[in-house]
Parts: structure tokens; C-alpha cells; sequence
């Protein structure tokens, strides 16, 4: 990474999250945005967002004309959105709207950050702020985004892509990952951890992971992964290899190996190291401050390691990281109150 995709809200005010939607967006993606910075957090003691809608027009009907939306406010709410959600349609060969367009590129010269959901990328793409820059979009429009937009580097193969100030998710499925990955960035792993409880997902799927596995669900019962999975996560400081796995699931180290590409769409080893990286930054944040201490239970070894990765995967040094999400932080503040990243 290399700028930090955390947005510090003006002082006073919590981080505003907008969503535009527009004819014909897709309603899926509307709910992942509601569920991820929309709902209150009574289990946290705070709102972690505040998050509105807005539309070009007093009523939008939906992918399909399944619904019509009213009630939301106008285009002009975009205007004082710290993260901008803008539409995502399937109709990509459709010319947003230029009022839409102005928006995003209003949002994005004053600095704030744009989020693309599925074919969001379209919008963001069309509005001119993805040149030059790294995006990703669902696979099945891939060729078509390329042809259309050959200045933007596209990353068709991953889940998401976060490029600093514009963000990216490749489909429907993929926005929740997103999603989280952004409260990850804004308020540190254990918050993220308690939103993705809370919708019963996944805490932490790595950007860097395939958008198509093979067989998302396993054909035989017996060959999932949940509880090896499980195994390994309460033995996370141990010295844990593929081999250990593989004989945990009763497989050769080839056949584990296959499996996690089926089922997770990564290796054992990236799997472990990100379950560690996890771990590591929880303990940061609950307030351990050696970090030599922090590296051994979380099975990474050493703080130089530490360091290493919490820079590649994080952008931020486990010294930063400590000041923006540990017990030094105030509490109770949304990311304006932490100091922005390096």
C-alpha cells in the first residue's frame, strides 16, 4: 500500500459515510454498506459511522424495478461525505448520470475516499479518478472494463483492491470483505472483528485472495476445513507447519494444499501468517507493548518479523499502530481522533 486508506472525519464530527444510488443499482451491495457502517454498535458504546443515503432523484427504482427508493437525500449530501460509496449497476455499458460523475469527481479533489462495490468500478472508471491507478471488478465484466478503460490497472483476479484514497471490490460477496477491511483500516482488528460477529462473516478474507474457487462449498462433508481451521487458531503461537496441518486433517501436505485453494482460495501458509498478523494486532490493541512478547504468541517469531509484515499488510509500524488502535488511543472516538497513518 501505498497510501493510507484511513480517512480522518473534521474534528467533532463522526466519519460520514454516503452511499449514492442511482437507477437500476443493485440493492445487494446497498445492504452490505447499511450492515458494515450503517447500523448502531450498543455491544461497542459507540456509533462507529455516520451514514447516509442520497440519490439523484426523489425516487430511484432498483436492479429490475424489484423496488422503488424514496425517502433518502438528495445528490447534494455527497458533498460532505468523508468516504464516498458511489452506485454499482449491471447495466456497465449504460453512461452514469453526469450529475453522479460530477459528484465523485468533487468528492475525490477535496480529498475524500471513494469506495466501488462489484461495478462500481464502472463509475469510478467513467468519472476519471481510477488512471493510472489499481482497481479490480467481478470477473464477468473484466474485458469489458479493460477495453473501455485501458488507462486503469486492473486486478481481476483478487477480492479487492485498496489503493489509498479509492477502493475497490470485486462483486456482491467481495463488498462485505471490503467493507471490513475499511473498519479494519479505521478502528483496528478487534472492532472489525466484532462488526463481522455481529453479521456472522468472515472477519478477515485478504484482498489478495481469488475471486472464483473452485467449489465454494465442499462436495463432501468430510472435506471441510472448519475443523483444522479451528484447531489451528488456538495454537497460533505454536510452531505450526503445513505438515502439522495436513496431519491435523488427515491429509498429505498436497491434498491440504488443494483443499485450501478449493475452498479459501489461498495457501496454508498465507493463511497461517494472516490468522498471526490478526492475532498480533489484538494483542497490540488490548495493550501489550513489548513487542518482542507480542510477535512470540502470536507464533510470528520476532519483532523484526512483526514489523515487517504489520508494514506490508497494514501500512502502518507496530509502533503506529499501538498509538492509532491500542488503550492510548481516546476512547470512544471515531477516526478523527487518531492521528492518520504514515
Amino acid at each position: 500500500m501505498t497510501q493510507d486508506s484511513s480517512h480522518p472525519a473534521p474534528t467533532g464530527r463522526p466519519h460520514r459515510v454516503v452511499v449514492i444510488v442511482d437507477e437500476n443499482s443493485n440493492p445487494f451491495e446497498l445492504g452490505c454498506a447499511t450492515e458494515v457502517f450503517g447500523l448502531r454498535r450498543p455491544e461497542l458504546g459507540r456509533d462507529l459511522y455516520d451514514f447516509r443515503l442520497c440519490s439523484p432523484e426523489p425516487e430511484t427504482l432498483m436492479r429490475d424495478g424489484f423496488f422503488t427508493l424514496t425517502g433518502v437525500a438528495g445528490l447534494g449530501a455527497a458533498e460532505s461525505a468523508d468516504t464516498l460509496i458511489v452506485p454499482n449497476r449491471p447495466d456497465v455499458d449504460v453512461p452514469r448520470r453526469p450529475a453522479v460523475l460530477d459528484a465523485v469527481r468533487r468528492a475525490h479533489a477535496r480529498g475524500a475516499r471513494l469506495v466501488g462495490f462489484c461495478s462500481g468500478a464502472f463509475t469510478l472508471a467513467e468519472a476519471g479518478v481510477l488512471d493510472g491507478r489499481r482497481a479490480t471488478a467481478h470477473w464477468q465484466w473484466a474485458d469489458a472494463f479493460r477495453a473501455r478503460f485501458p488507462a486503469v490497472r486492473l486486478e481481476e483476479d483478487v477480492l479487492f483492491v485498496d489503493d489509498g484514497d479509492v477502493l475497490t471490490a470485486a462483486g456482491s460477496a467481495a463488498a462485505l470483505d471490503l467493507g471490513l477491511h475499511i473498519v479494519r483500516r479505521d478502528h483496528g482488528a478487534e472492532v472489525a472483528n466484532s462488526v463481522s460477529r455481529r453479521l456472522v462473516f468472515a472477519a478477515h478474507r485478504d484482498g489478495g485472495q481469488r475471486q472464483f474457487i473452485e467449489r465454494p462449498v465442499p462436495d463432501v462433508p468430510n472435506e471441510s476445513l472448519a475443523s483444522v481451521l479451528a484447531w489451528a487458531q488456538e495454537r497460533l503461537d505454536a510452531p505450526l507447519t503445513v505438515a502439522a496441518l495436513a496431519a491435523r486433517a488427515s491429509v498429505s501436505p498436497a491434498t491440504l494444499h488443494r483443499r485450501f485453494r478449493a475452498q479459501l482460495g489461498t495457501t496454508p501458509l498465507a493463511w497461517l501468517t494472516r490468522e498471526r498478523l490478526a492475532l498480533a494486532c489484538r494483542l497490540i490493541e488490548r495493550g501489550e507493548a513489548r513487542f518482542e512478547v507480542v510477535a512470540r504468541h502470536s507464533g510470528l517469531g520476532t519483532a523484526a518479523n512483526l514489523r515487517a509484515l504489520m508494514r506490508r499488510e497494514t501500512g502502518l509500524a507496530p509502533s503506529a499502530y499501538r498509538r492509532r488502535f491500542g488503550p492510548e488511543a481516546a476512547t470512544g472516538t471515531t477516526p478523527a481522533g487518531r492521528s492518520p497513518g504514515p
